[in-house]
């Protein structure tokens, strides 16, 4: 059984008892969190929603909340001496999938 979710403008395939990195929600290590936006459920026959399933929720708890590794932005222009060296670090919440309520 698996179910496609979007969070944080992005989508992900979930089944249960997995460990996925998400946008940062704000909720502390041990809480639980509802994602309603589920897209599509397939429990042997596949239930697709237009665009979301009504009643439909994937419940997962969070494990931890951090920083993905740096990712370096460098911006450059020829002949003119320009450059400039940036770095960015996204951060991201860790969460474990519990139940697939469909």
């Amino acid at each position: 059984m698996y179910a496609i979710i979007a969070t944080g403008g992005k989508q992900y395939k979930v089944a249960e008892g997995d460990v996925i990195k998400v946008e940062k929600l704000g909720v502390a290590a041990g809480e639980t969190v509802s994602f309603d936006q589920v897209l599509v459920v397939n429990n042997g026959s596949i239930k697709v929603g237009n665009p979301t399933i009504s009643g439909a929720s994937v419940s997962a708890s969070v494990v931890e909340e951090g920083k993905n590794r740096k990712v370096i932005v460098y911006r450059y222009k020829c002949k003119s001496g320009y450059h400039k060296k940036n770095g960015h670090r996204q951060a991201y919440t860790k969460v474990k999938i519990e139940k697939i309520n469909a």
